[in-house]
């Protein structure tokens, strides 16, 4: 029987390109503290995760996610058999209540795993794949010159569709929602995410302002919990995503209850893992929801798994481009060979597992949590 036989992390603070720092209503995204995650079966197959997580968004960080590695998640899974990894994951929820991003880095190296074993792509141990190339956006954030820069660095990197930070005072997000559109040009895809930074009155003046500059979407106008103004926003020129509003199947059940989005924005982190994200598309394509694979600043393992799920995920939008970035935002990648991405389109190989392995230097950074 193979069994997961040690569980190692790594801590990791990659620094963020000044240029591309992301200012948004939930706060500034200027540096990760993530995680990085190997685990070892006992045939010898590895598996790598990252824990790509930030306080000020999901509450846990390199350190918290350490610390539940060790106390709690690998007493859970190790000696247990690899397979079903449904049923490891089962294990780390009744040791560990939340943490979904942290579960999900760890789940991330079990599924690496087990697709290794197997021989083939995460993608094909995920059921798929029902596609080999996904469309990808950049973030925009800021005004004057900073937006200019922002805008400069993303487009001489390859990309050609975009979302800008928005949430603040409508006014002001309307001016530079024009300064935006000027810069990328008429016909240039070009979303807006708010971050639920809206009060409700102000998200309906917000879209009024805005809608002559023809966004392709606003991604969580107003808080989380306010799914009925989610609602009331729908049918006014825009489709409304759901992000900070789905973290798992609980909430998403919720938003297709309320009818209060046309498109969900999945994280690996979020859900607590790539096969839960994939299971979840199932579920918002069975109700005609528009699935959108979305980032919280991963490094190259993170994005990996985006882009395997992505792959596996019925329903993934053919109108609003995923968040699959990888180290765009990082002054360096952590991956011996980047992702096929040439900022339009990132490309499915045929590897086994995610398909990536880290830089000498950083896999002499993990150690066992034993």
């Amino acid at each position: 029987m193979n069994t997961v036989e040690d569980l190692e992390v790594a801590a990791i603070s990659p620094v963020v390109r000044p240029e591309l720092v992301v200012a948004g209503a939930r706060g500034t995204h200027d540096h990760s503290d993530f995680l990085l995650v190997r685990v070892t079966a006992s045939d010898g197959a590895t598996g790598l995760g990252e824990v790509s997580a930030t306080l000020q968004w999901s509450g846990e960080d390199a350190g918290t996610a350490e610390y539940l590695a060790k106390r709690a998640l690998a007493p859970a899974i190790l000696g247990r058999p690899l397979v079903p990894v449904a049923d490891l994951e089962r294990r780390m929820d009744e040791a560990v209540a939340g943490a979904p991003f942290t579960k999900a880095g760890i789940s991330t190296a079990l599924w690496d795993a087990y697709a290794r074993t197997l021989g083939v792509p995460l993608a094909v141990a995920l059921g798929g794949p029902l596609r080999t190339e996904v469309p990808v956006k950049c973030s925009l954030s800021g005004s004057g010159q900073r937006l200019h820069d922002v805008y400069q660095s993303a487009f001489e990197a390859g990309f050609r569709s975009y979302k800008l930070k928005i949430g603040f005072d409508p006014e002001e997000d309307a001016r530079r929602l024009a300064e935006a559109r000027k810069l990328v040009g008429a016909d240039t895809f070009l979303g807006l995410d708010a971050n639920g930074g809206y009060r409700p009155g102000d998200a309906a003046r917000a879209i009024e302002l805005m809608r002559n500059q023809d966004p392709a979407f606003l991604e969580q106008p107003v808080a989380p919990g306010d799914l009925a103004r989610m609602r009331e926003l729908r049918g006014r020129g825009l489709s409304i995503v759901a992000d900070e509003s789905v973290f798992g199947t609980d909430d998403l059940v919720s938003v297709i209850r309320a009818e209060a989005a046309d498109a969900v924005s999945l994280y690996i982190g979020k859900a607590g893992g790539p096969g839960r994200v994939v299971a979840m598309a199932h579920l918002a394509n069975a109700f005609g929801l528009d699935v959108v694979l979305g980032s919280n600043g991963e490094l190259g393992i993170g994005a990996a798994a985006q882009l395997h799920a992505a792959c596996a995920a019925p329903g993934l939008s053919g109108r609003i481009p995923s968040d699959i970035i990888g180290a765009h935002y990082y002054e360096r990648d952590i991956l011996k060979t980047p992702l096929n991405s040439d900022g339009q389109t990132v490309r499915l190989g045929d590897a086994p597992g995610l398909g990536v392995e880290v830089a000498d230097d950083i896999a002499a950074g993990f150690r066992s949590v034993r």
